[in-house]
């Protein structure tokens, strides 16, 4: 693992290495037979991941992906591309589903190639940006079939030009619907 990474995970999670050297080292071999590349700092989250729970932690969240139509192997894909999606607590992991699949009409399965989500604020992103969709989608200033994880993966500035004021004249609430949910959210 390159130094850089070491000492970007010291900086942001010091506890990291407050460890047993062994379970330590258990945590690095387990992420490397995931699959995980040693020398990419997605290797550090993983194994960052990995220590920050108890098994039977890790057991209760794969068991609630489950719940929502996941296999072990999607859980294990989902982890690779994103290791922060085991970090979440089991009911924000609930949360996102069921805001993604029940109210956007997200396909689970596609949620699971864009684990990203599960690290993005309910309150500060998804649910405001998902109030705008909505309107957007009613009044037909999108279509059905666009790639919805990037409306709500993209940064604010984007987001803001490509789904608010470019629609400013056909959707005016549009801005002041999603300022006040974020300001409602505080």
């Amino acid at each position: 693992m390159p130094e850089s990474f070491i000492i970007s995970i010291l900086q942001k999670q010091p506890r990291a290495f407050r460890v047993n050297p062994v379970q330590f080292r258990e945590a690095v071999e387990e992420v490397k037979e995931m699959g995980f590349n040693p020398s990419t700092m997605k290797f550090a989250k993983a194994v960052h991941a990995v220590r920050s729970m108890s098994k039977s932690t890790w057991e209760r969240k794969l068991n609630v992906y489950k719940k929502w139509g996941w296999t072990e192997d999607e859980v294990s894909m989902a982890f690779r591309i994103q290791p922060w999606c085991m970090t979440v607590s089991e009911e924000k992991i609930m949360r996102v589903m069921d805001f993604l699949v029940n109210k956007m009409g997200m396909e689970s399965s596609l949620i699971k190639k864009h684990s990203i989500l599960f690290s993005l604020s309910l309150e500060k992103r998804l649910i405001p940006r998902g109030l705008v969709l909505q309107v957007l989608l009613s009044k037909g200033l999108v279509k059905k079939n666009f790639k919805m994880h990037a409306y709500f993966e993209c940064p604010e500035k984007t987001f803001l030009q490509k789904f608010v004021m470019i629609h400013e004249d056909e959707a005016s609430e549009l801005l002041k619907l999603y300022k006040g949910s974020l300001d409602s959210s505080k």
